[in-house]
């Protein structure tokens, strides 16, 4: 399946010192490419290759419009929100909701909530943590280390996130320091990039996402266990959602990335979810996009019975063969 949905924005970007492309007006914050016309013949076979091959597998009663391998993840992400009476409403909604199976929870409580949800919440949800330090526990006040968390329960944890950097002040390295403790000690870890309204505007997304996806690569000692979610700025509790072609490109040069940066293998299993103002009205259209593998979900997974729509949105994944 992977080899066989490998992107359009890989392809274009294996082949830019051939063909020469404009992005469009959508895409205005993204760094356009090039195209010499002398050689298209030869990338739309390429093109219509890749069709056939996404559409030849006549035996299956449907294909999964997705360009990695891994299963479909969603994280909500509760943030600063929530008192002991209302996380255990949302919690009574989760537990009584009907979830497709074919697709991987997560909640992120406050701390504080981690033991209440844990002792109360379907085994179905993991539950991840929203930080951690960036080793063993000790003389850190304020912080929370992976060994507190694992205690809890908790299989994740969120970093990188943008009210971290842009708000806390943490930059790539510590970000990364964070991930490769967590990892070691057999924690998922959710890992957030993504570039702020300036810098899209100014053509700049794609230097950002890599230079935040390379301190990842440069601290993690396997990409095991590893979701990324790419979360732009502009679009976090604004209401503002990049369009479904918007997040598809972004995915798609992020996998590219990681097969050109890091390996194949790991461009191909390791899954890519969007985050920003996902909603219960737009996750459908978002997942349809090859390689948008999931979602992390933040104010929308404060309401139960609309982050169950985002989570059974995996059903827009599912095509007729």
């Amino acid at each position: 399946m992977a080899a066989a949905s490998t992107s359009l924005a890989s392809q274009l970007s294996g082949s830019k010192s051939a063909i020469s492309f404009s992005c469009p007006p959508q895409f205005s914050g993204l760094r356009p490419s090039s195209f010499k016309l002398d050689n298209t013949h030869a990338f739309f076979q390429n093109v219509d290759s890749h069709l056939r091959l996404s559409s030849s597998h006549k035996g299956c009663r449907a294909v999964v419009s997705m360009a990695g391998s891994g299963k479909f993840f969603v994280g909500g992400n509760w943030k600063c929100n929530g008192t002991k009476d209302s996380i255990s409403k949302l919690i009574s909604d989760l537990n009584s909701a009907k979830l497709e199976s074919d697709v991987d929870v997560v909640v992120a409580p406050p701390f504080l909530y981690i033991d209440q949800v844990k002792s109360s919440l379907t085994d179905r949800i993991e539950i991840s943590a929203q930080n951690c330090w960036t080793g063993k526990g000790g003389a850190f006040t304020g912080e929370i280390s992976a060994e507190q968390l694992k205690d809890l329960g908790c299989k994740w944890v969120i970093l990188g996130h943008s009210e971290r950097r842009h708000i806390i002040g943490e930059n790539d390295e510590f970000i990364g320091k964070k991930a490769a403790y967590a990892l070691s000690q057999n924690m998922g870890v959710i890992a957030c990039i993504g570039e702020l309204l300036e810098e899209r505007e100014s053509g700049k997304t794609f230097d950002v996402c890599f230079q935040q996806l390379k301190a990842f690569a440069d601290a993690l000692p396997s990409w095991d266990d590893v979701v990324i979610a790419y979360e732009p700025v502009w679009a976090i509790g604004t209401g503002k959602v990049a369009t479904p072609e918007q997040a598809q490109e972004v995915h798609a040069a992020v996998r590219d990335w990681l097969s050109k940066n890091v390996s194949a293998e790991v461009a191909s299993k390791t899954r890519i979810i969007y985050g920003g103002s996902v909603n219960g009205g737009n996750s459908s259209d978002l997942a349809k996009k090859e390689d948008i593998d999931g979602f992390l979900v933040g104010g929308a997974s404060l309401k139960g019975p609309e982050f169950a729509t985002i989570i059974n949105s995996v059903t827009s994944k599912k095509v007729a063969a």
